[in-house]
């Protein structure tokens, strides 16, 4: 039974490094420019709003929270929320707005020009993340999506489009968070 698992394990281990080396070959510069607009926003004390579905939504809301407390030292903290933490706005806005209206409202009540909105979405389909990228846009706010498969509306209607190269959920979700976690410890150099 162990044999069996340990071997599980390493198939998954050298296909989540696979997708990771393509992504570096493949997306690089467009991963850099993502981080460099976060980079900068916070250099500049903008905000930055984070949101997504299902896994996308824990990887918001995992961006927002080392943003805002630390990633590995003590720092001054970050303005970054996660638009998927707040229950009592979620509900109200799919309740009342409708689901593909709740992270968007968000967005206009709290982005301003030059504030950061990344949208994670591991297909670029779905409605109410793409529904924020546009009021976002609209806002004159810099726009990023995180994003898989082909990239879907959200890829073409960010400011810039970081894809991940694969059709496999699990291993776009292990490379947005590897790019999660690189942006966190190079914003945190320069704080």
């Amino acid at each position: 039974m162990s044999e069996a698992f340990e071997s599980r394990l390493a198939r998954t281990a050298e296909a989540a490094a696979a997708t990771h080396r393509e992504f570096v070959a493949r997306s690089a510069p467009q991963a850099a420019e993502a981080a460099k607009a976060i980079h900068d926003a916070v250099q500049a004390g903008r905000l930055i709003l984070v949101f997504g579905n299902g896994g996308s939504a824990t990887d918001a809301q995992h961006l927002a929270a080392e943003l805002v407390v630390r990633f590995v030292r003590q720092r001054r903290a970050v303005a970054a929320i996660a638009l998927t933490a707040d229950s009592a706005v979620l509900t109200a806005g799919a309740n009342d707005l409708g689901v593909e209206a709740m992270f968007a409202r968000q967005v206009e009540a709290l982005g301003k020009p030059g504030d950061v909105a990344v949208a994670i979405t591991t297909s670029g389909r779905s409605a109410n993340v793409n529904e924020a990228l546009k009021v976002a846009n609209a806002r004159g706010m810099i726009t990023v999506a995180l994003t898989g498969r082909d990239g879907g509306e959200a890829g073409s209607l960010a400011n810039v489009h970081v894809n991940v190269p694969s059709g496999e959920t699990a291993r776009i979700q292990e490379v947005h968070r590897t790019w999660i976690h690189a942006v966190c410890e190079w914003v945190e150099e320069d704080l």
